[in-house]
């Protein structure tokens, strides 16, 4: 009968998000791991015989911890603070979410409506008393300068400052909801 594992299949995929999380996700390696776990290599090829699928795993532990970060937000705009706010408090983990291509080829549009983003965009449509399309039309300009704000802050390219970014995206809001008023009154008219 073979031996049970020392080194579970869980602690090595909290290994892994604790090593990209401290040392970027091109730092995962069976051997880096298996080093943090003090363990061989031999049990880390056992549970995962391709590091792709650790990273995978990997993944999905780091977007479940930074949707359950951001969506602590109050409101549309406390929400995008947060997702700034995470790329300046966790970079390594926020370039292995958005930086890293797994997101490579997709569109603006699909990306605002993976399924990651549904509960942003279902906030968008409560907040704002619109359609699930609507807000998606709504959310996808404001999305783009929060992802711009959070890559900057996390490449370590512009300085994080919540006072000045939070006075930008409550302009940028502000006009999205005044064109969007206006363009749902002229279709309303026509």
């Amino acid at each position: 009968m073979p031996r049970k594992p020392v080194t579970t299949r869980e602690a090595m995929i909290e290994g892994a998000f604790q090593l990209i999380r401290d040392k970027g996700y091109e730092y995962l390696t069976a051997r880096n791991l298996a080093a943090f776990l003090g363990c061989s290599t031999q049990p880390v090829m056992y549970q995962f015989p391709n590091l792709g699928l650790l990273r995978k795993a990997a993944y999905r532990k780091a977007d479940a911890y930074h949707s359950e970060y951001i969506m602590s937000g109050k409101d549309l705009i406390g929400i995008g603070m947060r997702y700034i706010r995470f790329a300046e408090e966790e970079p390594q983990l926020f370039r292995f979410l958005f930086q890293s291509g797994h997101f490579s080829g997709f569109s603006l549009e699909e990306l605002i409506r993976a399924p990651e983003a549904s509960g942003i965009l279902a906030e968008v449509s409560l907040e704002e008393g619109m359609t699930e399309e609507d807000a998606a039309a709504f959310f996808e300009p404001l999305f783009a300068v929060v992802h711009g704000y959070a890559s900057l802050i996390a490449d370590n390219a512009v300085r994080y400052d919540p006072e000045a970014i939070r006075k930008a995206l409550m302009m940028i809001a502000q006009g999205l909801e005044r064109g969007w008023k206006e363009n749902d009154k002229t279709v309303s008219e026509k």
